[in-house]
């Protein structure tokens, strides 16, 4: 198979914009290097185009070895026709390659294998060439006691073996039926007997069924998770006329053994074959390979979300740079407490004990108040977790009393903060530092950066994704990084204070580079141009080129090093600069002058339109940011525990994760509400990021609470219809974390009620 014809092909590009992009990606260039800066090499393909391109070039690549090899041992079988390669080296698919190498396959010793051995292939050719013998009797000539053959019925058994084992390899057979069950195929769930209070999280699964290629991924993996717990039954049916389709697809296989007259005895005996081949061959490895198809799409789609989300909160607002307090809140163990300046730098800690048992309410009020004038405090970011809200009022109490302090208060997710706290990267980072106080230092952080702080956490443990931990985790790590890659290098670096967290993900840095960056500036002061970065040990051309465009410089000799314009098109500048009469410094921010220059006038041989372009588009806002303003989110005053919630109200909260069916939100009751997808906006959406981003802040109305199961139902229309609170039934439970370990309900009949739980159901079951 051609790789850049099948790529070109599937992106519906030129083969030329493909090979040019592999000869890039082969000679060790980055996805983000070459979506910025070698547009003019790949014909402009943007980043989503480059990764699609990058992943499937690995597919292809390993289809194309495994090809190989397959080829290879069937030609050493001496097996290999001129058919079959021409069938090989067509397949598109590894599962397609699979199926034709699956009777050339070396395998364990089967029936089959055995039949041959004892000299029963004779006998099952003869008898599916010839219809017009009689089976018992021809097979008395096949008796063999040595061999293990005693009588005519084993000699025939035997036969069967080899026939039915080439019906269930016969890739084009094989390739038809498994389409045809997945189009029809119904997935049947029960509880497994004996266990229906310990799979009780799993109660609406207990009666279900629901066709295969229907199936959400959210669902699929929530109905594996029971089945690998043991605690639910899942089996195929071929359709809802179990029986009807059972003997359709045997007929199917009769037609392929050409059976067309049943009078005879061969074609009696041969149609007993079809049948078994069927049930016993066929129709339970088809079972295992939808079931597959059914785990590995739904993976593919959870790691999309995740990859999604991670997203969006890489990519949430900063707070910027303000000296800030960050608060771990604890009830038994006290509130955590630290303070880190506008660089993230950490001053002081501490920890105070406002709740039970201790309740030192106002001391603790006093110690904050000291701290936040001690050292000119303008943000204090408060953790989310337990005793969130009553730290968030001790906050308020302290603004209420200390009138003079001007700052602002904001509740963050701590997700990750427990993992970062832990890590040998913290332990590096302060070493002399309590593992209880590392959080709240995160916690600060991540409000001024959150990009910054989130990539020193394994990302599966920032808990924004769905069922992340029954996925393929190889998948979801190389998914996730990318994210991460991508994220770090479209906002860029400031090469002086970024951590060796940060500067390991931008484009061509590996770990020991970034620490030989942070070790050269403690040792040589802050990097004052971009050219001191290629006296750091180990950074050679190759990666000074790939990430050097990625680094800022923050007020340094030249104003274009604290830009994305590379070094490389510092010359593209100079003739803009000499064509102008004006200095650099003239030039930066100068919208209106910029945009009346024409691109074209400076594109040469090296440097086209496209990147031509880019440079003046930096130049008018150098360093810009693609990140949005930062803005927070307030929670209602009272309003501090489910029991508080009641139908009707309208609150702030942040978007804490979205999901296929919806998206969860903190309203600041320790327990995130839901907005089905049905109530994500006034029109129907497809897809909930269409209404919705992590991180993002939204006005909602409740509709419903569960207060016994801790379901909280929202609505961001304009005018939602409120539920009965008795009838919630959610899609989900409605707690981000608890996404990995609960299920949507099965779908339900359509009701003319207009409660949230027959929304749920009707929008589920379409």
């Amino acid at each position: 198979m051609d790789v850049i014809q099948q790529i070109a092909k599937e992106l519906n590009v030129r083969p030329q914009q493909v090979s040019a992009t592999v000869a890039l990606i082969d000679e060790g260039a980055t996805v983000p290097f070459i979506a910025r800066y070698r547009k003019e090499v790949t014909g402009g393909l943007d980043d989503t185009q480059l990764r699609t391109l990058d992943e499937r070039l690995s597919y292809l690549r390993e289809l194309n070895d495994r090809r190989a090899a397959i080829l290879k041992s069937i030609a050493e079988q001496g097996k290999l026709t001129p058919d079959l390669q021409f069938a090989i080296e067509g397949a598109d698919t590894k599962t397609l390659l699979e199926d034709l190498y699956l009777p050339y396959k070396p395998k364990r010793r089967t029936k089959a294998q055995i039949a041959r051995e004892a000299g029963l292939e004779p006998l099952a050719d003869a008898l599916l060439a010839d219809r017009n013998l009689i089976p018992e009797q021809f097979a008395l000539t096949f008796i063999n006691a040595e061999l293990g053959i005693n009588d005519s019925n084993e000699a025939l058994e035997g036969a069967r073996q080899i026939i039915m084992e080439r019906i269930s390899e016969d890739a084009a057979l094989l390739t038809e039926l498994r389409e045809r069950l997945w189009q029809k195929g119904i997935m049947q769930v029960t509880v497994v007997s004996g266990k229906e209070q310990e799979a009780a999280k799993f109660k609406d699964y207990f009666e279900y069924s629901e066709a295969i290629h229907k199936i959400p991924s959210h669902r699929a993996l929530a109905l594996f998770r029971g089945r690998n717990e043991d605690l639910l039954n899942i089996s195929l049916k071929p359709a809802l006329d179990d029986q009807a389709e059972h003997q359709v697809c045997e007929g199917r296989v009769a037609q392929h053994l050409n059976i067309t007259d049943t009078s005879k005895l061969t074609e009696q005996w041969l149609a007993e074959t079809a049948r078994l081949a069927w049930k016993i061959k066929l129709f339970t490895r088809i079972d295992l390979d939808l079931k597959t198809r059914l785990r590995e799409a739904a993976e593919l789609e959870a790691i999309r979300v995740f990859a999604s989300n991670l997203r969006d909160l890489l990519l949430a607002a900063p707070a910027g740079p303000k000296a800030t307090m960050g608060l771990d809140p604890g009830i038994r163990t006290g509130v955590k407490v630290a303070i880190v300046d506008p660089t993230g730098k950490l001053l002081a800690t501490d920890t105070i004990y406002p709740h039970q048992p201790r309740n030192q309410w106002n001391e603790s009020i006093a110690t904050l108040a000291k701290l936040i004038k001690q050292y000119q405090v303008d943000l204090v970011s408060i953790g989310n977790g337990t005793g969130s809200r009553e730290t968030d009022q001790l906050v308020a109490d302290v603004m209420q009393q200390y009138k003079d302090l001007v700052f602002t208060k904001i509740v963050v997710s701590e997700a990750g903060a427990s993992v970062y706290s832990a890590s040998e990267l913290a332990a590096k980072e302060f070493p002399a530092l309590d593992v209880s106080l590392r959080g709240a230092v995160s916690i600060a952080r991540r409000l001024q950066d959150p990009l910054a702080e989130l990539v020193k956490i394994e990302p599966k443990s920032i808990g924004v994704g769905q069922y992340q931990h029954d996925v393929n985790q190889t998948q979801l790590a190389r998914s996730l990084d990318s994210v991460v890659e991508d994220c770090v290098n479209a906002v860029g670096v400031d090469v002086n204070t970024a951590s060796v967290a940060l500067l390991k993900q931008v484009s061509g840095l590996s770990a020991s580079v970034s620490e030989n960056i942070v070790a050269f500036r403690d040792q040589n002061g802050s990097f004052t141009n971009r050219k001191q970065l290629k006296k750091v040990p180990r950074l050679g051309e190759k990666a000074y080129e790939q990430a050097v465009g990625f680094l800022r410089i923050m007020n340094g000799e030249n104003p274009l090093d604290a830009s994305a314009v590379h070094p490389e098109a510092y010359p593209v500048v100079e003739a803009i600069i000499d064509a102008t009469g004006k200095s650099i410094r003239d030039l930066l921010g100068q919208s209106s002058f910029l945009r009346g220059l024409n691109a074209a006038n400076f594109t040469n041989e090296h440097f086209g339109l496209p990147t031509v372009t880019d440079i003046l588009q930096e130049l008018e806002k150098p360093g810009r940011d693609p990140r949005p303003e930062f803005k927070s989110a307030q929670f209602k005053a009272g309003i501090e525990k489910i029991t508080d919630l009641e139908p009707g109200m309208v609150l702030e909260g942040v978007v804490t994760n979205v999901a296929n069916f919806g998206a969860f939100v903190d309203i600041g009751v320790h327990q995130d509400g839901l907005i089905h997808i049905s109530h994500l906006a006034d029109t129907f959406i497809k897809d909930p990021r269409d209404a919705v981003k992590t991180g993002e802040m939204v006005k909602v109305t409740v509709l419903e609470v569960d207060v016994a199961r801790k379901r909280i139902a929202l609505s961001m229309k304009s005018n939602p219809e409120l539920g009965e609170k008795t009838a919630y039934k959610p899609a989900q439970p409605s707690s981000a974390k608890a996404t990995n370990t609960a299920k949507p309900p099965k779908p339900q009949a359509p009701s003319t009620q207009g409660t949230m739980a027959d929304l749920l159901s009707r929008a589920m079951k379409k």
